[in-house]
């Protein structure tokens, strides 16, 4: 397995919690998976960038993981961040990092966010080739949302492991997605009023493995 390219049904969808509960189910059959932000933006308000939180969370260190190849300090779409810090990003030096085993890839925002004013994030990770794994939230609006998502990833024929869910349970929503998405359910992870690295540990659990590699 090369890895997945974790995207959202929009901005706040549960991204990098979600990364950082599949890297550690990754990690219980391949130690050495990795993750990995292409491009940050809102250092701002994160200083170490997603990618710190995940090491946090995952008991491992920033430099455990390879480097964004684009930061920006605004919390804005990373055309519009690039811009705001005076730089341009060029889309055709981002490639994916060598990594000893699967690398779990965390887009920016949802899958029509802008790169760099034409590239998309559904362009980036149609060049990466990898599965798509969708982190949608439960309650109201994520039927409309995650369909959409879905609907957008396969008009280019990308293929979608799954969508993980983020939030109280709803098992209405998720069944209508799994139904009308015609998508697996990878799992569900429950509001985490501590976000610590066992509480991480844990909802890993709730991931489905076998159905993310089927």
């Amino acid at each position: 397995m090369r890895g997945v390219f974790m995207t959202g049904t929009d901005t706040d969808a549960g991204k990098t919690i979600a990364s950082a509960c599949l890297l550690v189910a990754l990690r219980r059959r391949w130690p050495q998976a990795g993750y990995w932000k292409p491009v940050q933006s809102g250092l701002d308000d994160l200083p170490r960038g997603d990618t710190g939180t995940v090491a946090d969370l995952t008991g491992s260190a920033d430099s455990d993981f390879p480097a964004p190849a684009y930061a920006f300090r605004a919390p804005l779409s990373p055309d519009q961040a690039a811009a705001r810090d005076g730089a341009v990003i060029d889309a055709a030096t981002i490639t994916l990092p060598a990594c000893p085993g699967p690398l779990v890839v965390e887009g920016a925002g949802g899958i029509m966010v802008p790169v760099d004013g034409t590239l998309l994030m559904l362009d980036l990770a149609e060049r990466f080739g990898l599965p798509v794994v969708v982190a949608a939230r439960t309650g109201l609006g994520t039927i409309n949302h995650t369909l959409l998502t879905l609907a957008a990833l396969r008009a280019r024929a990308l293929p979608v492991a799954g969508v993980l869910f983020s939030g109280p349970d709803h098992p209405d929503n998720i069944a209508t997605i799994a139904r009308l998405g015609a998508v697996p359910v990878l799992g569900r992870i429950p509001r985490l009023p501590d976000l610590t690295p066992a509480a991480i540990a844990a909802a890993a659990e709730k991931i489905s493995l076998p159905l993310l590699l089927s």
